[in-house]
């Protein structure tokens, strides 16, 4: 049987700590441990395309909403402060990736859009993000990522809602 760096961290506390049940270690020990691998493998291929992370889902959010959005809801979206999204939309902006327009419901504010070279370089990120997802998740056959989907989404709805209660 062939172990992995946590099945040997697990060893170690089974020999130096038999009282413990350090099995949620297993699970959480190996989902920081993926987590880390594949964000690794994400930024990679967002700076192929000369973006971060951040500006990825910027781009990516408004791609979605497919209309102009506030700042506002544009930072509720990929969770990031007003002020860093303000310094992210102007770096954007003097890009050309997105644009402003006044807010016809909101004089103090605006919306922003992408424009056609955003939407040009977010259609080529997308497509490059999808193949790179499918590389990350090619060791799993398609029934164990449909298994896997569900376990996730499971747990998700469980700790989503209890997180976004006050």
């Amino acid at each position: 049987m062939k172990y992995d760096h946590v099945d040997r961290l697990l060893i170690q506390w089974a020999q130096q700590r038999p009282d413990l049940d350090p099995s949620s270690m297993g699970v959480i020990g190996r989902l920081c441990r993926i987590n880390k691998i594949i964000e690794q493998r994400l930024q990679h291929a967002f700076k192929e395309h000369g973006l971060s992370a951040i500006e990825f889902d910027i781009l990516a959010t408004l791609r979605r909403n497919n209309i102009p959005i506030t700042p506002t809801e544009l930072y509720q979206s990929v969770m990031l402060t007003s002020g860093a999204m303000s310094t992210r939309i102007e770096h954007m902006v003097q890009r050309g990736l997105i644009g402003r327009i006044a807010n016809e419901e909101d004089r103090r504010s605006c919306k922003v859009f992408l424009t056609s070279e955003g939407k040009a370089l977010i259609d080529k990120a997308v497509e490059s993000h999808l193949e790179n997802q499918k590389a990350i998740l090619e060791p799993l056959t398609e029934i164990q990522q449909e298994q896997l989907v569900t376990l996730l989404r499971h747990w998700l709805l469980d700790n989503e809602s209890s997180s976004d209660s006050p």
